[in-house]
């Protein structure tokens, strides 16, 4: 057996796809590993180039996205390693941060799934870590509260991400998981067509007793949108859809109610102020039309849904 697989699950996203493989191919190896890569039906040929230039990567082609649970999945299904890591295409891997994270799992056998500390690409923090939604944080963050009182959200406020930290969730951009954690929990939920499936895992990892740990020995870059940015609304909607579905997963129908009755609320109280930036700050048109069109893409999602 393999210590590590690490797995990447891409969809059109052929430069950072690339680049990502080069960050670990060139980082530190003390450990065993294999690369698996499965590309989501890309068109902008991620496959070949894969083919092509890391003929040693483990290659899993599907012929149409399947989500991104789903795809992280076989490769999970795919993969032998003691730990397997599972990272965005739009990751750079630093320094020996796979042979660290490694090594703090063999020191930490309580630990189901670990992340380490992510980075923007200016090296500045990139918060990786969240509480989990709760009706309170719901509604703080739709009356706008995380802006006065950062500790209100489901982010966790100021913290500056240098010292080891029970979590309640882990960025999905960036896991490690312990195999033997992953054979009480299960694999990733793949009703989550994208999103989602990070806040619901860690809670599952939690509720069988297994800490979801974040440690700083080891960091990465986030690039970030690296497929999502290929349809900013559309990803926008999903990351609703997949709300959606925890809420009615983890609380039942009531669940589901108070998420789309707060979510309405959070873009009522949103659209009338995008507008006012809109007409009144020129320079930031471009930024306040995408928010706008978010707003009634979700909106016309919400209005529709029930109308169905």
């Amino acid at each position: 057996m393999r210590d590590l697989s690490i797995v990447i699950a891409s969809w059109n996203a052929r430069d950072y796809l690339l680049k990502c493989l080069g960050s670990i191919e060139r980082s530190p190896a003390d450990h065993s590993r294999e690369i698996i890569v499965v590309d989501n039906g890309s068109e902008d040929g991620s496959a070949e180039a894969v083919r092509a230039d890391h003929p040693e990567v483990q290659l899993i082609h599907n012929e149409k996205n399947l989500g991104f649970a789903k795809a992280n999945n076989q490769g999970v299904r795919a993969s032998e390693g003691r730990y397997i890591a599972l990272i965005n295409s739009d990751i750079k891997v630093m320094d020996d941060c796979m042979d660290a994270l490694v090594d703090y799992l063999d020191e930490h056998p309580d630990v189901g799934i670990a992340g380490p500390r992510i980075l923007n690409a200016n090296q500045s923090l990139q918060p990786s870590c969240r509480r989990l939604p709760s009706p309170l944080n719901l509604i703080a963050e739709a009356l706008g509260l995380p802006n006065i009182l950062p500790r209100s959200g489901t982010f966790m406020g100021e913290w500056a991400h240098d010292r080891e930290e029970n979590v309640e969730v882990l960025s999905g951009c960036f896991w490690i998981v312990r195999r033997e954690a992953l054979d009480t929990v299960g694999l990733l939920d793949e009703d989550f067509f994208i999103y989602g499936e990070d806040v619901d895992w860690c809670k599952r990892f939690a509720d069988c007793g297994w800490r979801v740990r974040f440690t700083p020995v080891a960091q990465s870059v986030h690039y970030g949108g690296g497929s999502s940015a290929n349809a900013p609304v559309r990803f926008f909607i999903e990351m609703q859809k997949a709300n959606l579905h925890y809420w009615g997963k983890h609380y039942g129908g009531a669940g589901r109610f108070f998420f789309m009755t707060t979510l309405l609320l959070h873009q009522l109280l949103r659209l009338p102020v995008r507008w006012i930036q809109y007409l009144a700050f020129p320079e930031g048109r471009e930024n306040s039309r995408h928010k706008i069109e978010r707003s009634l893409a979700c909106l016309r999602w919400l209005f529709l849904r029930e109308a169905a």
